[in-house]
C-alpha cells in the first residue's frame, strides 16, 4: 500500500517529449534568412542558458543565436531574425507520451489525487495536454509562467499541495530536472522521485531515482 496521499508530475521531459526535428528546425532557420549554418544544432543548444525564464520564445532563442554568432565571430547574422523564424516552425502538439507514462498516470490516480507543476504558460502547454489526451488525470495543473514565482521556487509546488489539501510530506513530485523539479519539490516539503536523465544527482538529493517512469506503480505500491 502507497504512503503517499498524492502525486504531482512535471510534464516535458517527464511526461512527454516532443516528437518536431529541432535540428531541421535548425536549419529551416539558417535557410529562411539566407545564411549558412556555421555552427552544429548542438551548439546552440549549448549556449541555452536553461529553460526559458519568460515566455519570450524570440528573445530566449535569440540569445542562444547571439552567444553562437558571437563564438564564430558573425557580427553580420541578425540573432533575432534567425530565432523567429526557429520559433515560428514550433508546433507544441508535436509531442508524445514517454514510456511508461500512461501506466505511472494510472497508478498514480489509484493512490489518490494527482496533480501537474510545468513551468510553461497555459497557452503552449495546454496544447501539450490536449494532444497527449491527459488532461482528465489531473486534479490541479499549475502553470508556473503564469504565477509570480516559477521552479524552483516553492510557490507552485505550495499552490499544487494547497488544491490538492494534502500535506508536503505526503505529496510525490515525479520531475527530470535536478535544479528546477528536485531542487524545487524538496523546497517546498515534498518527497521527490527524479526522473534519471543525462548525469548523476551531483549536490542534490532525491529520496528516489527512477529509470524511466515504467518504475513508478512499483514504487507507489510499496516495492521499494
Amino acid at each position: 500500500m502507497s504512503t503517499f496521499d498524492a502525486v504531482v508530475f512535471d510534464l516535458d521531459g517527464t511526461l512527454c517529449h516532443r516528437t518536431q526535428d529541432t535540428d531541421a528546425l535548425y536549419h529551416e532557420a539558417f535557410e529562411s534568412v539566407g545564411v549558412e549554418p556555421f555552427a552544429e544544432p548542438a551548439a546552440l543548444w549549448a549556449c541555452l542558458d536553461g529553460p526559458p525564464e519568460h515566455d519570450d520564445q524570440v528573445g530566449y532563442i535569440g540569445a542562444g543565436f547571439a552567444r553562437l554568432a558571437a563564438q564564430h565571430g558573425r557580427t553580420d547574422v541578425d540573432p533575432v531574425a534567425l530565432a523567429a523564424a526557429f520559433t515560428d516552425r514550433v508546433d507544441d502538439s508535436n509531442v508524445e507520451l514517454s514510456t511508461g507514462a500512461r501506466a505511472a498516470l494510472d497508478s498514480a490516480r489509484e493512490v489518490g489525487a494527482v496533480g501537474l507543476v510545468t513551468n510553461g504558460p497555459q497557452r503552449r502547454q495546454g496544447i501539450k495536454l490536449d494532444a497527449l489526451g491527459i488532461r482528465k488525470y489531473f486534479e490541479t495543473t499549475v502553470y508556473a509562467y503564469d504565477l509570480p514565482r516559477r521552479k524552483p521556487h516553492a510557490a507552485p509546488f505550495e499552490r499544487a499541495l494547497a488544491d490538492l489539501d494534502v500535506e508536503p510530506s505526503d505529496a510525490l513530485y515525479v520531475g527530470n530536472s535536478l535544479g528546477y523539479d528536485v531542487a524545487g519539490a524538496q523546497n517546498a516539503g515534498m518527497v521527490v522521485a527524479w526522473l534519471r536523465g543525462e548525469g548523476d544527482s551531483g549536490m542534490y538529493d532525491p529520496e528516489y531515482i527512477l529509470d524511466s517512469l515504467d518504475a513508478l506503480p512499483a514504487l507507489l505500491e510499496g516495492e521499494r
